[in-house]
Formats: C-alpha cells, structure tokens, sequence
C-alpha cells in the first residue's frame, strides 16, 4: 500500500510543551510519523514539503464544552447538518469538541443523545475536512436552581443513578463529560457512578460550600465548569465551591476567556491560580457564534444576542466566542505566551476530558494541527492529515 507522505514546516511549532525551532513535521497516511528540527534532519526522499513561513504550528484545538455555531443548536441539529459545524469550527483551529446539551425535557435530551451518538460514530470513520464530535457533554440536568443560569427550572432534576443510566444508555455510553451540582441530594452517588464509568465529572452551576465541593473531588470529580460563573460568589469567610477550584491541584477547571463572562484581571487571577497545566479554555458557544445579532436557540431556550453578548430574560446565555479568539485573548489578558495559551486550548482540555490520545503533536499521534501566525490567526487547519 502507497502510504502519503507529506512534511510540514514553519517557523516554530508548540507540542505543546515545547517549543521546537524550525520544526519538521511529518505525516503519512493520517497520522504524525515524526516531530523534529530542520537543524537536526533532513527533509525524508520522496515526501513533499509545505512550508508556512513564520507561522507557528499547534495541535489542533479542542471544546469541551460547547453548544453550537454556524446557526446550528447540536441539541436540534440533525446527522446531516452537523458536518457543517464542523467545517465552521476548523476555521477556527478546532478539529475535536464535545457537543454540550442543556437542562431540556428528558424525552427530548434522549432524542438529542441518540443523534449525537450516531454523528461522532459516524465522523469516527469519516476522512472529510471538518472538526469532530468526540463524546457528549452532559451540562445538567443535575444543576442547581439558585445557580441554574438560564437553564430551565423546569427541566432540572435530582440526580440519580437511574435518570442518569437512562442518560448513558440514550448517548450509547458517548458520555464523556458530565456538569453537575454536588450538593443537590443524590450527586455523590451519581458522581461516584459516572466517575467509575471514566467520565470526566465537572463541578458546577452550582452554589457548594467549599467542604461539599471537597467531598465531590474526593468521590470522584476531577474537573469544573465555565469557573466562576453559575457559582457561588468567592467570600473570603466563606470561600465556597470557587475556592476548592482554585486551590486543588487534584482538579482542572475551565473558563470562558470572551472578555464578558468574566473579566480580564479575573482571568489572569485564575490562570496564575491553575496554571499551565491545569487551565482549561472553553467557549461555552451557542448557534449564534459566526452568525449576525439577532435571536437564537440554545437547546429549548431563545437566547438574543447583541454585539457579542448572548442573553436570555437578563442573563448570560453562553456565547459567541471563537477558541482562537479565546487564545488570543488569554495572551492579552495575562502575561501567558502564545504557547501557554495553545497548551490550555489542547492537551489540557484532553487530560481534563480523558482524551490522552488527542492534543499533542508527537510521533504516532493523530495528525490533526492547526497554522497560526505569529499573533495566533488561524492561517490553516489540518485534519487527519487533509487540509493542503
């Protein structure tokens, strides 16, 4: 069998824990064959060279967290429309998400997990130019009333191991990620449960005292969502749920870095708090995200937006943010280099979410990367190896 073969340079290229200079990076038949300097090899006989100038080369990102784009609510998009998010996220170096639902009616969640089991099951095979759904995000319906968001009152509901089987069972066991309140009766024994069966546990929209949410890392949660918003407000006699997230090295937590949702001097407190390793970007993105202001859906919610801000009845109702927006701004926001601000869009988002294999450039690995210049514009996504 003819396998392709094709190099690709640039000026730098993020692993994203190194740095290498005048990188070599070679792909054959989808995936990455080496990682190496121009200084240190020469460019393998009868393989191509493309090569992207002063540009730097990165994984390709991921959202873990994410609810839509392009016009598309993946809680109500069908099989076919998918790909079409798909293709909109990879102009924006996404190449891997996990689409996110919302407090919904059970019967209409089931529906929605049914779908988004058959698209990543379908793109699992699928060689086209587009970002992939990886696993689900189950945002609720565990979520706490004082600290629900937008999310329906109505559609919350007291964790338990049954609804939460029934949940598992719809997605095909495509849960990989899961949002809830620890101190609602009944979550520990739903976070122990969905611990065991290896999905990420997320503590949020949640209003814990701090010894509750240490109680639900020690069963099992291992990460939080969107930090700071839809949780009880940081005190400094009464720390709560934001303070174990900060401090717990055990944990990673994400943020939503639009400049909105929270503000840069906030953002730089938490990135020096969880640090390169533990610092998770997200969008938290609706089906408004690329399209013009006007009203749109957010599961069974109707959410306006405005000049970049996403709203419903008075409240923020995820966003319009792009994950190459959310790095660059990172590096505005703090003193965190391009690199640092890739590796928390990459290889943090895949150690939170148990995807070991995704968010790194190394022999062996998926070839899936994006091109970015030097102030981090996406100039090229790849793929599996297509995309040039």
């Amino acid at each position: 069998m003819n396998l392709m073969k094709t190099a690709f340079t640039a000026s730098r290229l993020y692993t994203p824990v190194e740095e290498i200079q005048n990188p070599l990076l070679v792909v054959e038949d989808g995936l990455i064959s080496d990682v190496s300097s121009r200084s240190t090899k020469e460019v393998p006989g009868n393989t191509s060279l493309i090569d992207f100038g002063d540009a730097a080369l990165a994984p390709g990102f991921l959202d873990i967290h994410m609810h839509g784009g392009a016009g598309l609510d993946v809680m109500r998009a069908s099989l076919s429309e998918l790909p079409r998010l798909g293709k909109f996220l990879i102009t924006h170096g996404v190449t891997g998400y996990f689409p996110t639902t919302v407090a919904a009616p059970l019967d209409a969640t089931y529906t929605a997990l049914g779908r988004l089991a058959d698209a990543i099951e379908a793109a699992a095979g699928n060689d086209s130019m587009q970002a992939r759904p990886l696993g689900i995000h189950l945002e609720g319906p565990f979520l706490s009333h004082k600290r629900r968001g937008v999310h329906p009152p109505e559609y919350l509901v007291t964790p338990s191991i049954e609804i939460f089987e029934r949940l598992w069972q719809a997605a095909r066991g495509h849960v990989r990620m899961l949002t809830i309140a620890p101190e609602i009766p009944g979550a520990m024994e739903v976070i122990a449960e969905a611990a065991r069966r290896k999905v990420c546990v997320s503590i949020g929209h949640s209003d814990a005292e701090m010894p509750i949410a240490q109680d639900a890392v020690k069963t099992g949660a291992r990460h939080a969502t969107h930090t700071f918003n839809a949780m009880r407000a940081l005190d400094h006699r009464d720390p709560g749920i934001i303070a174990e997230v900060l401090t717990d090295d055990r944990i990673s937590a994400d943020i939503i870095v639009d400049g909105i949702h929270v503000s840069p001097p906030i953002v730089k407190l938490f990135l020096q708090m969880k640090g390169h390793e533990r610092a998770v970007l997200i969008t938290d993105a609706i089906s408004a995200t690329g399209m013009p202001d006007g009203r749109y859906q957010l599961g069974p919610i109707e959410v306006d937006v405005k000049d970049g801000k996403c709203t419903s009845n008075g409240s923020l109702a995820g966003s319009v943010l792009t994950m190459d927006r959310a790095v660059r701004n990172v590096t505005q926001f703090s003193n965190w280099s391009l690199q640092d601000a890739v590796r928390a869009a990459t290889l943090n988002a895949a150690l939170a979410a148990g995807l070991g294999e995704q968010g790194r450039l190394a022999s062996g690995a998926e070839a899936s990367f994006t091109v970015l210049s030097p102030a981090g514009d996406v100039i090229k996504t790849i793929v599996r190896g297509l995309g040039f």
